[in-house]
């Protein structure tokens, strides 16, 4: 396991032990100071504990040495992992939506003025944990670990959300008070929005696609600036969680002898892994060049 992906679920153990500390805080606000907002935000800080045990697990798996059943290695569970925390962020979202629905067509008593506090130094705490985690994740090149950034920001925007329809309610007066529940139907719809946007590209990578020209055209850059390599004929890049697998086509000499064509691979080997850290492994299928009419050159 490499020191980035440890540091990864560092970030993870530690967004658990706050999320925990805050929705515990939340909640007991939010029952005792009549704020349905602040209710659904512990909500979501809830979701947020087992999605960042969901990150942790996916990375710790991810992190695996390739063995005899998983030959390619267990990348695959670092965005599953960001998958199903994304759905997670989806199913809060509905949750928080539904029972918000429920709360403004029963009027209740206005919520209590402290609660704002709360909801002050919570949204301080996960914007400031919130960018430590994105930055683990650019670090890491880990959909999970943003997934899981985007989660402890959805919990800063909830309670945005909450703090300003409480404030309206406060301000209001009679019959204002179910804008602390308004207030938690549009943080509801931002949760979802957030889901939806971090679950494709954790699909994208399950279905194995491209990663973009900033990987592969440094692969192919460094495969094309080896001595004897002639062409590059064909260049697939697949995402295995936060490493690369590399399938190449190398064109050369159609003289060269079989001996000399390996090492030359062995080569292009080195130069991508040394190119693109990220890259875990690379398959070079060598292959005699061939001019533009398609005939072996001479």
């Amino acid at each position: 396991m490499t020191a980035t992906v440890r540091h990864g679920i560092r970030a993870a153990q530690a967004g658990m032990l706050i999320n925990a500390t805050l929705a515990i805080a939340k909640l007991i606000a939010g029952l005792v100071g009549n704020t349905y907002a602040l209710v659904a935000d512990a909500v979501e800080s809830t979701a947020d504990i087992f999605a960042s045990i969901i990150v942790w697990r996916g990375l710790a798996i991810a992190a695996l040495p390739a063995d005899e059943d998983h030959p390619f290695g267990h990348g695959k569970a670092e965005p599953l992992a960001a998958a199903v925390v994304s759905v997670m962020l989806v199913g809060a979202a509905l949750g928080i939506a539904l029972e918000a629905a429920s709360e403004i067509r029963h009027p209740h008593h206005a919520p209590a003025p402290w609660t704002l506090v709360v909801l002050v130094v919570v949204m301080f705490v996960k914007a400031a944990f919130s960018r430590r985690v994105r930055a683990v994740a650019v670090d890491l090149g880990s959909s999970a670990v943003k997934a899981d950034a985007f989660h402890h920001l959805s919990d800063a925007i909830t309670s945005s959300a909450a703090f300003v329809g409480i404030s309206i309610a406060l301000i209001g007066g009679p019959g204002w008070e179910s804008a602390d529940d308004w207030a938690a139907l549009v943080a509801a719809g931002i949760i979802a929005y957030n889901g939806i946007a971090m679950l494709r590209p954790a699909l994208h990578d399950l279905m194995d696609r491209m990663p973009g020209d900033e990987v592969v055209g440094p692969v192919r850059r460094a495969a094309e600036a080896v001595p004897g390599v002639m062409a590059i004929e064909k260049l697939f890049v697949r995402p295995m969680g936060t490493f690369f697998r590399v399938t190449i086509h190398v064109q050369a000499e159609p003289t060269m002898p079989l001996q000399d064509a390996h090492v030359l691979g062995g080569r292009v080997r080195r130069a991508i892994r040394e190119a693109v850290p990220r890259v875990q492994d690379v398959l070079v299928h060598m292959e005699p060049y061939e001019s533009a009419k398609g005939a072996p050159k001479a």
